[in-house]
């Protein structure tokens, strides 16, 4: 996480594109979302808490810790792709942890889950991915629709619709 944690911090963009396994995200994807709790809220200066010093850390969250929101503002495109279920199911799980720190989704063609060769075995898997020429126009699309709305993010065409609001509840 010391080397991804900055990478997200410094994305104008992030575009997560995964299998679906049994209904879930991948072990290692689901692994970098937790670890990224620092990004919602969190703290991710370690000098000020000694590290993992939990006195410390909670000495600090009851000092009035606003709960920043690291990563918001940044837009995201999501790709989910499976061979038999749970597709749409990721997809939308993924939309909204993503959209719940704050992000902002690229558009409708950003935001898809899609079954390649489905129920076929899995021995032919990555054929069927290979050669599914709409799924990859697919892919294409929500990297586009992702690389504009970055653009239009920093040029102020993109706005946040809450921007200037601020949450009753922040945690």
């Amino acid at each position: 996480m010391n080397e991804i944690y900055p990478k997200w911090a410094a994305a104008h963009g992030v575009l997560i594109a995964c299998p679906v396994n049994w209904y879930q995200a991948p072990s290692s994807l689901k692994l970098m979302i937790d670890r990224l709790v620092c990004a919602d809220g969190g703290n991710p200066d370690p000098t000020s808490t000694g590290g993992k010093d939990p006195v410390k850390a909670k000495r600090l969250e009851l000092a009035g810790w606003p709960y920043p929101r690291h990563l918001a503002g940044r837009v995201f495109s999501v790709v989910v792709h499976g061979d038999a279920a749970g597709a749409e199911n990721l997809r939308r799980i993924l939309t909204d942890w993503m959209s719940d720190i704050g992000m902002i989704p690229s558009g409708h063609l950003a935001l898809i889950d899609r079954y390649v060769g489905y129920l076929t075995p899995y021995a032919t898997s990555h054929d069927d991915l290979d050669q599914d020429a709409d799924f990859q126009d697919d892919v294409r699309n929500a990297a586009l629709t992702l690389i504009q709305a970055v653009k239009d993010r920093r040029s102020g065409k993109l706005q946040p619709a809450d921007r200037g609001l601020h949450e009753a509840r922040p945690k």
